[in-house]
């Protein structure tokens, strides 16, 4: 997959000259490729070319995607990128290292019911809502003390940061500009005040997507969700040709 490695590259240039314009270090942000929308054959594709942190957003892509690379002997870390719904959660939970998408505090129990010693924490990020989109999950500002205050208290869960998307369209009020720089300003004060109930005593930012990771990646973040921008021009269904690899 020719074309699939060339957006690898592309995507990972990206980030690169955005860390350098901004003065940051570019291995200080992780790209996670987002399978999503391709078949299990390209998420085993990553996999193979070294890829084995992975993010779907979905229940049921995740659990097809699981089991396909499973069964290929690929030792993928899943991430889960999207809105989790409480009465999915176990068979998530179940598959999955990192989520970034915890939006509540009921959410947060569930999370810590469905978790035990058997396993290591599950390592969770908490949404920041900002956007006042109604189609899109999280915390207010002033709700973010509480979530994190809940998270320290939970045995099994490991918070890493906070996560955010930008507006679907800009406006004079809300940019995603502003949306990213804001939530780096809320996880520095978050830190410092609570510095203790992060992963290393520093938070962590899951922001940035195809469209926007230059400007994600300027504000602080450490993690890029990227989907689009890997499989521009490849086919979503295709298999990898026989002999192709890392």
């Amino acid at each position: 997959m020719i074309q699939l490695d060339a957006n690898l590259a592309a995507v990972r240039s990206r980030i690169d000259d955005a860390a350098q314009s901004s003065g940051r270090n570019s291995s200080d942000v992780q790209l996670l490729p987002v399978t999503k929308s391709v078949s299990n054959e390209i998420a085993s594709s990553l996999a193979r070319r070294g890829w084995l942190e992975l993010a779907e957003n979905r229940a049921e892509g995740l659990a097809t995607k699981v089991e396909a690379l499973r069964a290929q002997d690929l030792d993928v870390r899943w991430h889960f990128v999207g809105h989790l719904q409480r009465n999915k959660a176990a068979r998530v939970v179940a598959e999955i290292t990192v989520l970034h998408s915890v939006d509540s505090l009921r959410l947060i129990e569930t999370l810590e019911r469905l978790t035990d010693a058997s396993r290591r924490p599950l390592a969770v990020y908490l949404q920041v809502h900002l956007t006042c989109e109604a189609e899109k999950h999280g915390f207010a500002p002033d709700e973010l003390a509480a979530a994190v205050a809940r998270v320290q208290a939970a045995q099994h869960l490991e918070l890493l940061g906070l996560m955010a998307m930008g507006p679907r369209e800009e406006s004079t009020d809300v940019t995603t500009r502003g949306v990213f720089e804001r939530v780096v300003e809320l996880g520095t004060t978050l830190a410092a005040e609570h510095a203790s109930a992060f992963r290393d005593g520093r938070c962590r930012y899951s922001l940035g997507m195809s469209g926007d990771l230059e400007q994600a990646v300027r504000a602080g973040s450490t993690c890029i969700r990227i989907g689009g921008a890997l499989y521009s021009g490849v086919d979503p269904q295709q298999p990898e040709a026989e002999g192709a690899g890392a």
